[in-house]
């Protein structure tokens, strides 16, 4: 009979080999559309880039290096970044190298788990893949963002705690991860929640304040000195995007959106959660029937976690993004419910014949696997294409002309990281100034307007790079536009065409100049006004 460790090891390398060529070849594919060098598939990925670079080279925690921004949603892996920008030298492609190590991590511990589960080559390495692509890790690699790094925790968590009374270390690893969690992601707060919850069900008092404080006090030691920076507890983007319910006379209507806009009715969430939603049920409702309610508990423990962090995380968070911030709950339902089916593993037909209800919910996973990786493909195809045709040639004109000028913009991140610009961010993720008018999802208007015209004029900014789309038609009126610069095949950006304003209309000519003489990429339209 094979050796644990022999299965383990030939899981890992089979599973490492298909995960890790599929990566590169869409990097190849990527880097030849991008001028030869790697370009990340969402703009946002510059954002933690820019937050990290002037934390390393100016002691400065924001977008810009002249005041302090609470721009990135992850703060600790902006901080990791600004840590290796300040030992190894300012790189752009560091988040991707970080992702890419975190990612042999996580197969590392997947093989680990699912190896003490069938002891066999063949079903482990399909479970690990299964459950890597299931989550398209591999956009997530290549994002460059912090999603990679957030799974790495939680199959480390799951991992762990599993391994609880079988090694003295496990303890410590499911309680370092936990004290981790929340500041990679804030959404993490739903799953220890959700755990401390759970772990009361059983009258595990001691682990649920133990999960408790250790997810909590990072978090809270942040919002404090958030707060005393920003006067906002949580990160601009969190403040910004995140669902809000106040006790106000606005409350009926914020529970109504969070009901039913970001539940019930939410598509996305019925793409992404409703079908290992349902499988967990049939278990759950099985072991109600047939075990104490102690044992039911304890025998679905994460299959209860999990589908009740799905749902907090629709009410109260977002779904949306290349599936990047639900990539942890795919992950979990995996770990979870993987281990409910192994007898599908053994055989296959006689499995279908018997569970013929969780066989068609299983086939029907499979088919959110074959979407999900359809949509993926399109995104890694041509996302880095969208942001170097628009973010990146803007960033790069900025740089030629504006590169210490004050610039009103929308997409922060590849023209913070690649300029010395001062800016003024319209969606509030990097100017504190603007979040008032963008809270709760609001729309810009009159008063948004007269606010932009005044304190631009006060400030003295130059230009501003925007879509006009997101002004909903309060462009301020002393603005005058310069040019517009199209692209094709909209994947990743938000709008084909961004708009280049004069806000001060002494420059407005050579601003024009500026554009007609830089050398803008062959697939950018450039279109000046009159």
């Amino acid at each position: 009979m094979q050796s644990f460790r022999n299965i383990g090891l030939r899981s890992f390398f089979m599973s490492f080999a298909v995960f890790f060529t599929v990566c590169l070849s869409y990097y190849i594919n990527s880097v030849s559309k991008t001028g030869g060098h790697y370009v990340y598939l969402l703009d946002d990925a510059y954002i933690h880039l820019a937050v990290a670079k002037n934390f390393a080279l100016h002691n400065v925690w924001g977008i810009t290096e002249y005041k302090f921004s609470s721009a990135s949603s992850s703060p600790l892996f902006t901080f990791i970044i600004s840590v290796l920008i300040k030992v190894i030298g300012n790189n752009d492609q560091i988040p991707l190298y970080f992702n890419a190590v975190f990612s042999v991590g996580i197969i590392y511990f997947l093989t680990q788990y699912y190896e003490d589960i069938f002891n066999d080559v063949k079903k482990t390495f399909f479970s690990v893949t299964f459950t890597l692509f299931f989550a398209v890790l591999h956009l997530q690699l290549l994002a460059g963002m912090e999603h990679i790094f957030q799974v790495f925790l939680f199959v480390v968590n799951i991992f762990c705690f599993f391994r609880w009374n079988k090694n003295k270390w496990a303890l410590v690893g499911f309680y370092s991860t936990i004290l981790l969690m929340g500041l990679t992601r804030f959404e993490s707060m739903f799953y220890f929640t959700v755990m401390a919850f759970v772990l009361i069900l059983l009258k595990k008092w001691k682990d649920a304040v133990g999960v408790l404080l250790a997810g909590f006090i990072p978090i809270l030691i942040f919002c404090y000195f958030n707060n005393q920076q920003s006067g906002y507890f949580f990160p601009n983007s969190v403040v910004v995007k995140g669902t809000k319910l106040s006790f106000d006379s606005h409350f009926l209507i914020q529970l109504k959106t969070i009901v039913f806009d970001n539940f019930l009715l939410n598509i996305s969430f019925y793409k992404i959660g409703l079908f290992p939603l349902l499988l967990c049920t049939i278990f759950i409702g099985r072991d109600l029937k047939s075990k104490t309610f102690r044992e039911a508990v304890e025998n679905n423990f994460f299959l209860i976690i999990f589908s009740l962090t799905t749902i907090c995380h629709s009410m109260f968070a977002d779904f949306k993004g290349l599936f990047r911030y639900e990539a942890y709950l795919l992950v979990g339902f995996s770990m979870a419910l993987i281990p409910k089916v192994k007898d599908l593993f053994s055989d296959f037909k006689k499995y279908g014949r018997t569970e013929i209800l969780i066989s068609v919910l299983i086939a029907l996973n499979v088919l959110l696997l074959i979407y999900r990786g359809w949509i993926a493909h399109k995104v890694i195809d041509n996302g880095g294409k969208n942001i170097y045709e628009q973010q990146i040639q803007s960033a790069r004109f900025l740089h030629t002309y504006y590169n210490n000028s004050k610039v009103v913009a929308n997409d922060i991140g590849a023209i913070s990281y690649y300029t010395d610009i001062q800016l003024l961010d319209i969606v509030g993720l990097g100017s504190e100034e603007t979040i008032i008018f963008n809270e709760n999802r609001k729309t810009f208007d009159d008063k948004f307007e007269d606010f932009l015209t005044r304190y631009c004029l006060k400030n003295k900014y130059d230009i501003a790079v925007v879509y006009d789309g997101w002004f909903h038609g309060h462009v301020p009126g002393n603005w005058k536009k310069a040019a517009v610069l199209k692209i094709k095949n909209k994947v990743t950006v938000a709008r084909l065409e961004v708009s280049i304003y004069s806000i001060n209309r002494d420059n407005f000519q050579l601003l024009q100049q500026n554009i007609r003489n830089f050398n803008w990429d062959k697939n950018v339209t450039v279109i000046l006004m009159d």
